[in-house]
């Protein structure tokens, strides 16, 4: 299993709209607005880091008024260790 959380800046006054864009995609198991430099996290689990890039490029960068995303993806060393 692949675990991606996505930092998400969107457009001023557009944050209920993505936010509720987002809880509609399966892959995305958990979504939360944010205070700071990001308004919103979200984390994807998906069986293979392909489906998840996937997701990512096609999917979240489709969602109109999302300015940038930030990717932060567990490295595959860490998770055999445990």
């Amino acid at each position: 299993m692949t675990t991606a959380y996505v930092l998400i800046n969107c457009e001023l006054g557009a944050e209920e709209n993505v936010f509720s864009q987002l809880k509609a995609i399966s892959k995305i198991k958990e979504t939360r607005g944010v205070f700071g430099a990001y308004d919103i996290i979200t984390k994807i689990e998906a069986s293979s880091v392909e489906i998840v890039k996937e997701i990512i490029a096609t999917q979240i960068r489709g969602i109109d008024r999302i300015r940038s995303t930030l990717t932060l993806m567990g490295s595959e060393k860490e998770k055999q260790s445990q």
